[in-house]
């Protein structure tokens, strides 16, 4: 499925290649840990083939735990009339299809555009039609303005070739690499669970349906669910609270909100498995960060979640509860019986942030 050959890319010196890092003003997040682990991985090659650095354009008002380098450009106010840092740029990578693209292509028809096209989650989600036209209508105009196209799955780049107009622009497929997780902190998280927990990564709301879930806790007594990440819809989660009310497991369920690194990883050595039922997502950070650890995940069969989890995930084949507790059931006992976790964790392994670094090279060094 993936290229991972080792070889080092060589060509001629670019010009100055500027990453958009703007998403990075939002700590926990996907798109955050994106921006850093591309970069960080791509100065590494860089530094390797004795290349000057990629520049970061960073955001203004942030919580980067990122210190400082030369190669760091801080987004200033003025920069809306003024963009010093351009003038030598040959090519500007914008990392996300409902961003932006910052090079005015009249002021500086020298600089190639990258745009990287993460999802188009909003095709397969219940969303009224006027917010799906508008989303669909500003990615539109990102790909009018770019020379090349990254999908970060084929599920994403088919939906691209669908319903976009890429007229005859590249798109190409890089995965993404699974972000190395934080050594073993020396001290547990805040909340350490007294029983045996599955554990689920996303932002609490409709389309990462973790609702669903809570008919496992109905059928496994013995077993705590921990939600970690942003509460991102308040009404989503006092409904998610008050089933759990109903049904009475409410003090199983622990919804923790966003956590540090090193507390997420503390999560994800010791859980029985990630859950993962969401309705749409264009790569599921979430899944191969479990599986680092030789972990099961249970995954829907939506959209990229079956290309990322492949034949090392289990998958949920509707979200009733007799079809989700014979899929945890049956899962775990194959888990145990069939030595799965190496298995698991050599499927991880092939999504690495080395390879996406090197095909990136290879994309810009294809525009100049």
């Amino acid at each position: 499925m993936l290229n991972t050959g080792s070889e080092m890319l060589s060509f001629d010196y670019m010009g100055k290649i500027i990453l958009d890092c703007g998403p990075m003003k939002h700590p926990h997040t996907g798109l955050y840990q994106y921006c850093q682990q591309l970069s960080e991985y791509l100065n590494q090659q860089q530094a390797a083939a004795d290349h000057p650095p990629i520049q970061l354009y960073l955001p203004p008002r942030r919580r980067l735990q990122l210190p400082p380098r030369p190669y760091h450009i801080v987004e200033q106010w003025w920069h809306s009339v003024y963009q010093p840092f351009l003038r030598d740029c040959r090519v500007w990578h914008a990392p996300f299809q409902l961003g932006r693209i910052v090079p005015d292509r009249r002021r500086f028809p020298q600089i190639k555009v990258v745009l990287t096209i993460h999802d188009l989650n909003v095709l397969h989600e219940d969303e009224p039609p006027a917010i799906r036209q508008k989303r669909m209508n500003l990615t539109q105009s990102l790909i009018d303005r770019s020379d090349a196209l990254v999908c970060i799955s084929e599920f994403t780049k088919n939906d691209v070739l669908a319903h976009c107009h890429v007229g005859n622009k590249p798109v190409h497929v890089i995965y993404n690499g699974v972000d190395p997780v934080p050594a073993a902190a020396m001290d547990a998280p805040a909340y350490q669970p007294s029983r045996p927990f599955l554990l689920g990564i996303g932002y609490l709301n409709a389309k990462k349906n973790f609702r669903v879930l809570v008919p496992l806790l109905e059928a496994n007594p013995d077993l705590e669910l921990i939600l970690i990440g942003r509460h991102d819809d308040p009404e989503y989660v006092a409904q998610l609270q008050q089933q759990a009310q109903t049904v009475g497991v409410h003090d199983r369920l622990r919804l923790l909100g966003t956590v540090s690194e090193a507390d997420k990883g503390w999560y994800l050595r010791n859980c029985q498995a990630l859950v993962h039922p969401s309705l749409a997502e264009g790569f599921g950070l979430p899944v191969l960060e479990a599986m680092q650890f030789g972990k099961p995940v249970f995954l829907s069969t939506r959209t990229a979640l079956p290309e990322i989890g492949g034949a090392a995930a289990y998958y949920f084949p509707d979200f009733t509860a007799d079809a989700l507790q014979t899929a945890y059931r049956e899962g775990m006992v194959d888990y145990a019986r069939n030595n799965r976790a190496d298995v698991i964790r050599q499927h991880a392994a092939q999504f690495s942030w080395q390879t996406a670094a090197r095909q990136y090279l290879g994309v810009y060094a294809s525009l100049v």
